[in-house]
């Protein structure tokens, strides 16, 4: 009997025991090739010893100060690699345990931002329907999906959301690619205007969706066009890459391929790999400077931010992650894992769109591919497919209602980055089972 309060409080999940590479083993001794890192999260697979050794030194060493009273060597280390590697001129980086609390830090700073400034009526977050920016309630306002928000509406803030960048489902047949950018990103200039410019405090968007949306990447122009967008009306431009950056599609931050610069970037999950909870929010000079300059003091904290051995495991992280030349490995390893799935799926009627960057990506499925229509919600096909890849021995991460918060269908593979040719070949293989199976299983 377990006396753990799961989220499925009807399941019986298996008790995981150990991990190697990118398996993970249960307590019956079955093995799971862990094709999903997780959430995106295990990139470094379950063993690296870097990390290890760096954890149990640091808990040697001391493992917690409160950073009202302190800071640490690995936090200071940690700050330092951040700043340094993120795009623009960023100035500072602010830990927490995780991509919600990331999101909440972040909203909280572009407030404090606006009113340190001058201007205390900008108060509005902007962002797109069906994103995702974390559960905490902050968090879910800012969030798009529809399906997690809808119980706690009551407690939800007012906050706009506008069309995503999903060209699979949102351009036109006479537009080109920069042309649908251009229209979807105008709309945010068309809710900042209605709600009034004086109003918003920040745009929050993922610059290669998660899991809401499987994968999609901005087309190209999109983000330039926000970032104009967000200048001409002093709105704050925030990034998350919770689940997209840190390496996960080839570049350290998933909007370096963009060119575009945000104001605050919010990370997590490849962060510390899962070896420790950790998030961060990385701040410009523009906004730091606003508080530096100002009240002196940001109002806001958690008891375990810039935890000393979340930090010293991010460190290590992010250490092996360029010495180990990790970034070009998930570039070249990217271009076969597509192929790969386009020699498997890409005559198959059911999936619509194989999508995204480096070592993240999806298929969205459908019902019929020639009009794109998804399965009815009822049916649960990423359920099917999440239970019949777990069957065979493999985690991925299948999504629902990716459409509306109701219909439409995906399944997310991010593998850890140290996954090899032969690794990315069994992931397909075993994929490939998985998704015949639960798609067969409908007619039966």
């Amino acid at each position: 009997m377990s006396y753990v309060f799961h989220r499925d409080t009807r399941a019986e999940m298996p008790v995981v025991v150990r991990g190697d590479g990118i398996w993970i083993e249960d307590a019956t001794g079955k093995r799971y090739l862990d094709a999903s890192g997780g959430a995106a999260v295990s990139c470094l697979g379950h063993s690296h010893q870097r990390v290890i050794e760096a954890v149990r030194e640091q808990v040697g060493r001391i493992a917690f100060a409160h950073t009202g009273a302190f800071s640490s060597e690995p936090a200071e280390q940690l700050a330092e690699v951040m700043v340094r590697n993120a795009p623009g001129r960023m100035a500072r980086a602010l830990f927490v345990s995780g991509g919600s609390e990331a999101t909440e830090a972040a909203i909280k700073l572009a407030r404090q931002y606006h009113v340190e400034r001058g201007e205390p009526s900008r108060h509005r977050i902007v962002a797109r329907r069906q994103s995702y920016h974390g559960n905490t309630l902050g968090a879910l306002s800012a969030s798009g999906n529809m399906a997690r928000r809808a119980l706690y509406q009551p407690y939800m803030q007012d906050w706009s959301h506008i069309s995503p960048c999903y060209p699979y489902r949102g351009r036109s047949h006479d537009e080109t690619e920069e042309q649908y950018g251009r229209r979807v990103a105008d709309e945010l200039e068309t809710e900042i205007l209605r709600v009034g410019p004086e109003t918003v405090s920040a745009f929050i968007l993922e610059p290669v969706v998660g899991a809401t949306l499987g994968a999609v990447a901005a087309v190209p122009g999109y983000l330039a066009r926000v970032r104009e967008i967000c200048d001409r009306h002093g709105v704050l431009l925030i990034f998350d890459e919770v689940m997209c950056g840190m390496g996960r599609t080839g570049t350290l931050y998933a909007s370096e391929a963009d060119g575009v610069v945000a104001d605050v970037y919010i990370v997590a999950k490849g962060l510390g790999a899962g070896y420790q909870p950790i998030g961060a929010v990385i701040a410009s000079e523009k906004v730091y400077g606003a508080i530096r300059d100002g009240s002196g003091f940001f109002q806001h904290g958690h008891t375990y931010m810039g935890h000393p051995v979340a930090c010293a495991a991010a460190l290590a992280v992010q250490t092996a992650i360029r010495e180990e030349g990790l970034l070009g490995r998930v570039q070249a390893g990217g271009v076969k894992l597509r192929a790969m799935l386009e020699e498997r799926f890409g005559n198959a009627a059911h999936v619509g769109e194989i999508r995204g960057r480096g070592y993240f990506v999806a298929l969205e499925l459908v019902a019929d591919r020639a009009s794109k229509t998804p399965y009815d919600p009822s049916l649960a096909v990423h359920q099917r497919v999440k239970r019949e890849a777990m069957d065979r021995g493999m985690i991925c991460y299948p999504m629902g209602g990716i459409i509306d918060g109701k219909s439409g269908d995906h399944v997310l593979v991010a593998p850890p980055y140290i996954a090899t040719d032969d690794d990315l070949a069994e992931i397909v293989d075993r994929l490939g089972a998985a998704v015949d199976a639960a798609i067969g299983s409908i007619a039966q």
